[in-house]
């Protein structure tokens, strides 16, 4: 139903509007039936006129216009390709067409070197907790890690520059070094996570965690001011060395998507094109999350895959175009700075030589169960963590409460050999064959009697990562989940390897084993410690496709692509049991995050969307005519609102479009200032009126959305739900033969999908709040949300 009356489905009318604009004819709906151009600023501005309208940018914590950003481009281009003439005007298509691709570079490049430096920084301070180098005679040394400092001894207790801090101390007896050791272990642990902290607290709140369900959110179309500031970028860098080099069960994965993100849209802003336009910023930003991952895993394609798959809402070809180039050119930056000295874009690369055998895909089906089993507890005991620390006497000193944590996992990692490696370093050797290691520091390739200590050690240091993990995910540092996943399901997964290796140890003839050559070793306990991990990953995250595509980057070993896949669909399978979100779904829950997932095919309430919608009874409406400058600023201090539907009486309620506040106050403020100098009694319309003297009124139609997306108040809520979903939406009109009936805004929607699968309110303390106490949630009379009861949970100074 449209505005007027006409029956006619809203996408064919939107598509004819489009249409229009892009022929450059009118698209208004005029009194007189002509297209008025009286407010016009020039060609190249003219459809700022009529149709969506002009805006001034977006507050904080709102939504923005999809459909309006699009169309702005279009105008864009077209503007340029009709001036630009000549040589010249060649010149300056080639550097608009360039623009984008210069920032991906710059993104790529940028990302690499932070990736690299992450990576010698963590790994630097992460040794420090047990010892330093000191090889010279003035200790001249002393900024090597414990890798460099050995370099070239095939076992570490052949470096004599290696000095623990027992030694150090010259302390004779063992049980007196171990004491030391483990003093310093615990006290540099400490101060690592809590300057972590102190940093986050005190520079950029929005460095706190892994930043990828604030990332979805703001890739499906959502405004967070400061999320990729440079202090965020600076803080986060400089607080994900210091989270990882503390031991806590985190990783540096999912925040370095963060970081690439921080960098591309630090480089957008010198390109007003792309800075100016909010839908292009968020393809660039899915070309940098794919940066992001391919120098977290050295998988350029899975990380093409994983901003796919995981994050961005809206990915055109060109998009996966410009995230393969971003990815790579990140890919390539890291390995030139080859941080690792080995030739290897991540710590814990490897290779395999040996194959797989048809009797192992029972095992590999059982690591694909319990990854499922592994995601869906850690969800659920930590988002009960999450709500439990809320209410919890820590919940306004988050620096204490990083320090409790650290201090738990600290004196529980000490004691266990594989928990107190550095996370990308116990990796490794658990994904390692036993015949590439020339140290086997971990005793993980000791056979005999000594195997069953092994497995017991693996077991206790799963089962207590995974606890750990489920309470530090949350804190406030910088902190990712994906590297102590896998970590937990290579430390499962290599315990079922050495299992198996001792069944067909002790039992080389049996039926089961008939296919294993001789004098060849059959069983690699390695692989099976890839294939937990990737269950296990698939399981937090809920991620198929990208995961397999990483373990096949991370190994070189097509071989094992159908294992790895098999075990990652059992695992989201049995994940699924537990419920549909995963990890990062939760958290944007969690908080509240008016995330709207236009992949998501499950059925909302079937309900006429008159039962949810804000009645027009409830709305504040302004009528076409018959105000002026002081009466228009007396309503919008009486009302809260950041939107309003214009119609053009209060008895017909013909609906004309839809205006924000944001332009309102802007369209007054430059009126009643310089040059103008409008007086408070001038009269403001928003219709076309031919007898209105431009110099004495205010003509607000430029800035009035004149083609709303409509639908007729008789419609499913489910369609509702659908256009919200699949367009961008951020509001929809309600009308019946072309009067205005009601309104649904996007957190509305949020809030109806949200109570119909938990009746909580506010479990998250999130952004999200009752507009005024016993309301019933959602269903509110605002587009967006009232500007003083929506704030942000992680504001920045």
């Amino acid at each position: 139903m449209s505005r007027h009356g006409i029956q006619a489905p809203t996408l064919v009318r939107h598509f004819h509007y489009l249409r229009r604009e892009a022929d450059g004819s009118s698209n208004g709906h005029v009194a007189n039936g002509s297209a008025f151009n009286d407010t016009k600023e020039g060609g190249a501005l003219d459809w700022y006129t009529e149709g969506p309208g002009r805006r001034v940018g977006y507050d904080d914590l709102t939504a923005i216009d999809w459909i309006f950003e699009y169309t702005k481009e279009r105008q864009r281009l077209r503007y340029l390709y009709s001036k630009a003439t000549g040589l010249v005007g060649y010149a300056q298509q080639v550097l608009d067409a360039s623009q984008i691709w210069i920032i991906l570079i710059a993104t790529g490049v940028a990302a690499g070197v932070l990736a690299a430096s992450i990576d010698v920084a963590s790994d630097w301070l992460g040794d420090l907790k047990t010892g330093f180098c000191k090889t010279g005679s003035g200790g001249g040394n002393f900024w090597l890690n414990r890798g460099f400092c050995c370099w070239g001894h095939d076992e570490w207790a052949q470096c004599q520059g290696w000095t623990a801090w027992g030694r150090a101390l010259r302390i004779k007896s063992n049980a007196g070094q171990f004491i030391v050791e483990y003093i310093f272990f615990l006290v540099f642990s400490v101060a690592f996570a809590a300057a972590a902290s102190l940093l986050v607290q005190r520079y950029a709140t929005y460095a706190k965690h892994s930043g990828i369900p604030e990332i979805k959110t703001v890739l499906g179309g959502f405004v967070m001011r400061r999320f990729m500031g440079g202090w965020t970028l600076l803080t986060k860098s400089l607080g994900l060395c210091l989270a990882v080099a503390s031991g806590l069960w985190l990783g540096k994965e999912g925040p370095l998507v963060h970081v690439a993100c921080c960098c591309a849209n630090l480089f957008m802003k010198l390109s007003p094109s792309l800075n100016e336009n909010e839908a292009r910023k968020r393809e660039v930003l899915s070309a940098a999350a794919a940066a992001g991952i391919s120098v977290a895993f050295g998988s350029p394609i899975g990380g093409v895959l994983f901003s796919l798959e995981q994050l961005s809402y809206y990915f055109p070809d060109k998009t996966m175009w410009q995230s393969f180039v971003c990815a790579m050119v990140a890919a390539v930056t890291l390995q030139a700075f080859n941080p690792f000295r080995t030739g290897k874009l991540v710590l814990y690369q490897v290779t395999y030589s040996t194959g797989w055998h048809g009797f192992e895909l029972i095992p590999y089906g059982i690591l694909g169960i319990l990854g499922g089993i592994y995601g869906g507890l850690f969800i659920k005991l930590n988002m009960r963590v999450a709500k439990w620390r809320q209410g919890s006497r820590w919940a306004g000193k988050p620096i204490l409460e990083v320090i409790a944590v650290t201090v738990i996992t600290a004196v529980l990692n000490f004691p266990n050999k594989f928990m107190r490696a550095q996370s990308s370093e116990l990796v490794y050797m658990l994904f390692a064959e036993c015949a590439t290691i020339t140290d086997d520091q971990f005793g993980i390739c000791k056979t005999g009697s000594a195997t069953a200590g092994v497995i017991l050690l693996l077991l206790q240091a799963a089962v207590i990562g995974f606890l750990l993990a489920s309470i530090t995910f949350g804190l406030q540092i910088p902190a990712g989940i994906i590297l102590p996943s896998m970590a937990i399901g290579g430390l499962t997964g290599r315990a079922v390897g050495v299992i198996m290796e001792i069944w067909h140890h002790d039992h080389p003839n049996a039926i089961i084993f008939a296919t294993c050559e001789p004098d060849i070793p059959c069983i690699t306990p390695g692989t099976y410690a890839i294939i937990g991990a990737a269950a296990a990953l698939a399981g937090v995250t809920r991620m198929t496709v990208s995961i397999v595509v990483i373990m096949f980057e991370l190994t070189g070993a097509l071989t094992y692509v159908l294992p790895i896949m098999i075990a990652v669909m059992i695992s989201k399978w049995v994940g699924d049991a537990f419920g549909k979100r995963g990890i990062y779904e939760s958290w944007i829950h969690f908080n509240e995050y008016p995330f709207l997932d236009n992949r998501d095919d499950s059925p909302g309430p079937d309900v006429p969307v008159s039962q949810v919608m804000t009645q027009l009874d409830d709305l504040a409406v302004l009528s076409a005519t018959g105000h002026t400058v002081q009466s228009l600023h007396d309503f919008l201090s009486a009302q809260p609102y950041r939107g309003f539907p214009v119609v053009v009486d209060a008895t017909s309620n013909i609906l004309l479009g839809y205006v924000s506040r944001t332009e309102l106050l802007y369209s007054l403020q430059t009126a009643t200032t310089e040059p103008r100098n409008l007086p408070p009694s001038t009269s403001i319309h928003f219709i076309h009126n031919a007898d209105a003297d431009p110099r004495d009124t205010l003509d607000l139609r430029p800035w009035m959305d004149q083609t709303p997306i409509t639908l007729n108040s008789k419609s499913s809520l489910q369609l509702t739900i659908s256009m919200f979903s699949k367009l961008g939406l951020r509001y929809v009109l309600f009308t019946d033969r072309g009067a205005l009936r009601g309104l649904l805004t996007k957190k509305d929607v949020w809030y109806v999908l949200d109570g119909a699968e938990d009746d909580s309110v506010g479990t998250g303390g999130g952004v999200l709040r009752e507009e005024q106490g016993g309301e019933s949630r959602g269903l509110l009379n605002r587009e967006d949300s009232d500007r003083d009861s929506f704030q942000s949970p992680m504001d920045e100074r």
